[in-house]
């Protein structure tokens, strides 16, 4: 039997400000990557994230962002290796506290936006992302893009790490992920992004936007909170997967 996992970006909701339907995806998924305050996230969001995570049963990771709150963690901002070192810690720390408090371990980092971006691309970001998963835990798994710097980093570095392919988000034909800024970057159509992942599982491809085909092989689908159809997304994911008969399941337990 095949196995996948199936992640979401949660917790990014901040003060009075409400951003994804956390409630009503987390029944769906089988790990969330909650922000950790930076580009989105607060104290509360991350404590009612956690405590989510438990209620569903579901793994739960750090999922650290550049501090741009205006911008939501999409912008580049020029940073060392040892930057990002620190940033992600802090990060990390900082999720871990309310996890622990839930009784919950962490499963995973993935790091969001730009700083997911620039270190798909960057081996010297990417070994910094690994660094400070490995020092925080040696067991602390990196959500990586398939393909990419990261997961070249963690393979080189010890790191254990998944690799993630994105149900709702077009590729460039070197495997990155196509700037939101041109046109059909971001998927909403569920029938699309439901035979991508399709396509991903049975033929280890995805279709890129330049038109050609990008071999592929990856532990975990992600769907993005903030997509106004990530529910609809999630919903329809599991049931084709229970079809094919994929069992949906932490990544964790399968792609160390």
């Amino acid at each position: 039997m095949k196995k996948i996992d199936l992640n979401c970006d949660l917790g990014e909701s901040f003060g009075a400000y409400t951003i994804g339907l956390d409630e009503a995806v987390a029944p769906y998924v089988t790990s969330v990557n909650a922000a950790c305050g930076w580009h989105g996230g607060d104290p509360m969001v991350m404590e009612r994230t956690a405590a989510l995570a438990k209620r569903h049963g579901v793994a739960l990771g750090a999922h650290p962002g550049f501090p741009d709150l205006l911008g939501f963690g999409r912008r580049e901002i020029k940073v060392s290796p040892d930057e990002v070192y620190a940033y992600v810690k802090y990060q990390i720390g900082a999720l871990y506290a309310f996890a622990r408090a839930q009784g919950l371990e962490l499963q995973h980092m993935k790091a969001h936006g730009a700083l997911y971006n620039m270190a798909g691309k960057d081996i010297r970001l990417a070994q910094a992302l690994c660094r400070a998963c490995r020092d925080f835990d040696s067991q602390l798994m990196i959500l990586a893009l398939a393909g990419s710097k990261m997961e070249e980093a963690a393979a080189d570095m010890g790191v254990p790490f998944a690799r993630e392919f994105f149900a709702d988000r077009a590729y460039a034909a070197d495997g990155s992920l196509a700037p939101r800024s041109l046109p059909g970057a971001v998927i909403h159509d569920t029938d699309l992004a439901l035979s991508r992942v399709m396509q991903m599982i049975d033929e280890g491809s995805v279709d890129t936007i330049e038109g050609g085909k990008l071999a592929i092989q990856c532990d975990s689908v992600c769907v993005h909170g903030d997509n106004e159809s990530a529910v609809e997304f999630v919903a329809a994911i599991r049931k084709k997967l229970a079809e094919k008969a994929v069992e949906c399941l932490p990544f964790g337990v399968f792609a160390r």
